[in-house]
């Protein structure tokens, strides 16, 4: 029997790494973080508890990883959803309605990571993060951004923090009055993007100006 090529190696090296990255989305969002341990994850995946320690340095990191390939992905099929479109202010507000989905959706999860990324060590600097990154930087660029360096952290920044007040534990606010205020700074109209079934809040019209 021949040897594996080196491409059929990486391959597989990265179908382990997302079977790994995977299995921690499904286990945290069902048990916690603390109640996750990195056997847990590892058994899950399909995987050997020695290759969680190869990839990643320890169960926050890998945390932050997982979350950040679920966002990843979460904006890259809003993006693309049918119909497909190219208008800048489209995708800016399919883009916070893919973010603001997922705290509501997944609210231990998100929590659990806007957590780990106040804690000492901050964002992870994966690839996971970079596709997420590089996602929202074309976002803004497409909408028309004069200063894309200055524009995406802003947005980034006003994305978290929308998430945060999702999830704030005894007073949440409301997804669709942070939406309206995204939408308001941005001159989104609430048609666009994927707008939930109620009316726009009162005092905001339909359509902004």
């Amino acid at each position: 029997m021949s040897p594996r090529s080196a491409s059929v190696n990486e391959e597989l090296r990265r179908r382990s790494r997302e079977r790994l990255l995977q299995a921690t989305v499904e286990l945290v969002a069902e048990r916690g973080y603390e109640a996750t341990t990195l056997g847990d994850i590892a058994d899950r995946a399909g995987t050997a508890r020695g290759l969680v320690s190869y990839y990643f340095p320890g169960k926050r990191q890998l945390l932050q990883s997982a979350v950040h390939r679920l966002m990843h992905l979460t904006l890259e099929a809003a993006l693309e959803r049918e119909p497909r479109s190219d208008d800048g202010r489209e995708r800016l507000a399919r883009a916070v309605d893919a973010v603001l989905g997922l705290a509501r959706e997944r609210p231990l999860l998100m929590r659990t990571h806007m957590a780990g990324i106040l804690q000492a060590e901050g964002f992870v600097q994966c690839p996971e993060q970079q596709r997420l990154a590089a996602l929202l930087r074309d976002t803004v660029e497409r909408y028309g951004s004069a200063d894309v360096d200055t524009d995406y952290p802003l947005l980034r920044a006003l994305l978290m923090g929308a998430v945060v007040a999702v999830l704030l534990p005894g007073a949440p606010m409301p997804a669709a009055r942070l939406r309206a205020e995204l939408f308001q700074r941005y001159g989104l109209d609430w048609e666009l993007g994927f707008p939930p079934e109620a009316a726009p809040p009162e005092g905001m019209p339909a359509a902004a100006r």
